[in-house]
């Protein structure tokens, strides 16, 4: 018998490594696509003539469509499988991409880059497949396992950044955005490794027959719930902010061409480590305060990089900073919701908090753009984007993360 349990055993551990290699590859891919539109507003700009404020406005309709969408991709997969969802979200990313590639106006612009795009992302990013890993994973092993997914996902941050930067170089803007709309559908196929569906335990029996009703109305109104989706509303606006318009505003401070694109990769390279850190930390502490100290360290480093003079130095450990506290939000925050209200609905809890984060995005890459077509400058947002950090620490330091089930035990 003794000789019996590991062969039993290894079947359920490398699906469960091919779920999570499987999610880092479609996270990958849709978000290190979307980490490249900071690079494009410039040629969108100076190729076909369109103002900041319509390019910011197109990235920040894309964040906006995507929050909107998110708990209707959540609940869908929460209902039918994420790989149906994913390859729904793979289609209309690539589709959106295309558009925007040959748009001849900028509503065209507006619909594939910003509607199209959201939808697409929407169905290919962390709110259906990082709870597909969720939905998966043991409670003890779950937050780590959400760590390593985003960290694999953070990958293509690294890589698709020079990509896009090299072909847009050479071939032109509407190359690299096909090029980058058939990354995103070969991507799409790895969803088939994310419904395992495995058995639920005695002790999640509850749990499953809870009617999505009932879970939405526990957790709206659960003030640690609507706490996390408050303070997640800093998180989208800083990051959307960043990517956007990090490149512009370093050409700004003279900086050599090239450097943006440098940034965004080395963020995405650091993320990797910050993304599996916070998951990580956050299986050892309590995951709420991980998120505060998270938020703290990057308001302090944005402040700090603002006021400093820009060097190589000073932007690459920008950069480290940011990519170390980049995305860990994400497996702390949807293990925190996992943790509190179980993992049957999922999704669905996930996407309603995470459009906060997506209006913050919208906001973040919109007003950026606005505000330097009006004054000159992004001094008033790169202020906004530090002072939001003790907003949201301050939102997160006080949440009660005792679960759902046992709250309603005790008051029994």
């Amino acid at each position: 018998m003794a000789l019996s349990d590991p062969i039993k055993a290894r079947p359920a551990f490398n699906r469960q490594t091919l779920l999570i290699l499987s999610a880092a590859v479609i996270l990958s891919a849709a978000m290190g696509i979307r980490q490249t539109f900071g690079l494009f507003v410039e040629p969108f700009s100076l190729d076909r003539g369109l103002p900041v404020t319509l390019i910011a406005f197109a990235i920040a309709v894309h964040n906006l469509v995507w929050g909107a969408a998110q708990p209707f991709a959540g609940a869908a997969a929460d209902r039918y499988g994420s790989a149906p969802v994913v390859a729904f979200g793979a289609a209309m990313f690539a589709l959106g991409l295309g558009i925007a590639a040959m748009a001849p106006s900028e509503i065209m612009l507006v619909l594939g880059l910003g509607v199209l795009v959201g939808i697409g992302i929407s169905c290919t990013a962390f709110g259906v497949v990082l709870t597909a890993v969720g939905r998966e994973t043991a409670p003890e092993k779950r937050s780590i396992a959400m760590g390593i997914a985003s960290a694999g996902g953070s990958f293509g941050q690294v890589a698709m950044v020079p990509l896009a930067q090299v072909v847009s170089e050479y071939s032109g803007l509407s190359t690299a955005l096909v090029v980058l709309a058939l990354v995103m559908l070969a991507a799409a196929p790895f969803g088939l490794f994310l419904d395992g569906r495995p058995r639920l335990a005695a002790a999640e029996k509850e749990e499953a027959a809870l009617p999505l009703k009932v879970a939405l109305e526990q957790a709206l109104g659960h003030r640690g719930y609507c706490l996390l989706t408050l303070g997640f509303f800093t998180c989208g606006f800083q990051l959307a902010f960043i990517a956007t318009h990090l490149p512009g505003y370093l050409s700004l401070c003279h900086m050599p061409s090239g450097t943006g694109a440098k940034a965004l990769a080395l963020i995405g390279l650091f993320n990797m480590a910050g993304s599996w850190a916070c998951g990580w930390l956050g299986g050892r502490y309590r995951q709420q305060h991980v998120l505060g100290w998270l938020y703290l360290i990057r308001g302090v480093a944005i402040a700090a990089f603002f006021l400093a003079p820009k060097s190589d130095i000073s932007v690459t450990l920008f950069a480290a900073v940011m990519g170390l506290t980049w995305l860990g939000t994400v497996p702390l925050t949807s293990g925190l919701v996992a943790k509190v209200f179980g993992v049957r609905h999922l999704g669905t809890l996930f996407g309603i908090c995470f459009l906060s984060h997506q209006i913050g995005s919208f906001l973040g890459a919109w007003l950026g753009g606005l505000t330097f077509d009006l004054t000159g400058s992004y001094t008033l947002v790169w202020w906004a984007t530090a002072l939001a950090s003790l907003m949201a620490a301050a939102l997160h330091f006080p949440i009660n993360d005792t679960p759902q089930t046992a709250m309603a035990s005790g008051r029994a």
